[in-house]
Order: C-alpha cells, then structure tokens, then sequence
C-alpha cells in the first residue's frame, strides 16, 4: 500500500510558479488581431451571423403574413356571420310580420263573423218584435 505522502510549501510554490509561467505562455502565443487566421474566423463568424440575421428576418416576414392570412380569414368569417345573422334577423322580422298579418286577418274575420250574428240576432230580433206588432 502506498503511503499518502503530503506535498511540502516549496513543492506547491513551484507549482504555482510553472501553471503561472504556462498561463504567460499561452497568452503570449495568442496570434494578433491581424493574423490571417483570427481575420479568416471574424470573417466566418460574421457570414454566420449574417445568415442568422438573413433567416430570422425571413422568419419574420413568414410570421406576418401568416398574421395578415389570419386575420384576412379572420375578417371574412366574421363578415359572412354578420350576413347570416342579418338574413336571420330580416327572415325573423319577415315571417313576424306574417304571423301579425295572419293574426290580424283572423281578428277581423272574428270580428266579422260576429258583426254579422249580431247582424242576424238583430234581424231575428226586429223581425220578433214585427210579429208581435202586427199578430
């Protein structure tokens, strides 16, 4: 088994010291703003979002005419409602009508029929009232 060996101040020093020289290294070999290859990669980086931009606005246009479609079938279905709602008002108001025509007609023929039993009682009863006079 082995025996867990504790590292002592200077072993962490040097460390320390080497992670730190290794972090100086890699930024010292970073290439310049200049470099063809940092160009090459800005200029990637711009294509792509370019593209992106390119679709999203394509999206976008998509999007609005989706909406303008909507609310285009939109309007036509709550114009074809009205139409139908105003056809059924006018036909309710139409057959309405009939019934008071009918309704009327039917009154004045009750009122007819009994003008003329009055008329005939009255008769009967002049006629009643003839007899008596003359009999």
């Amino acid at each position: 088994m082995a025996i867990y060996r504790e590292k002592d101040i200077f072993e962490r020093r040097n460390a320390a010291n080497e992670a730190k020289k290794a972090l100086l290294e890699r930024f010292k070999s970073k290439p310049a703003p200049d470099d063809p290859q940092v160009l090459a990669r800005q200029a990637e980086r711009k294509a792509i979002l370019e593209a992106r931009e390119k679709r999203a606005a394509e999206k976008e246009k998509l999007r609005q005419e989706k909406l303008a479609r909507e609310a285009a079938e939109r309007a036509e279905r709550e114009a074809a409602a009205e139409a139908a709602r105003i056809a059924a008002e006018e036909a309710a108001a139409a057959e309405a009508k009939a019934k008071e025509a009918e309704e009327t007609e039917r009154i004045a023929r009750l009122l007819a029929d009994e003008a003329e039993r009055k008329a005939k009682r009255d008769a009967r009863y002049a006629a009643r009232k003839q007899r008596k006079r003359f009999g």
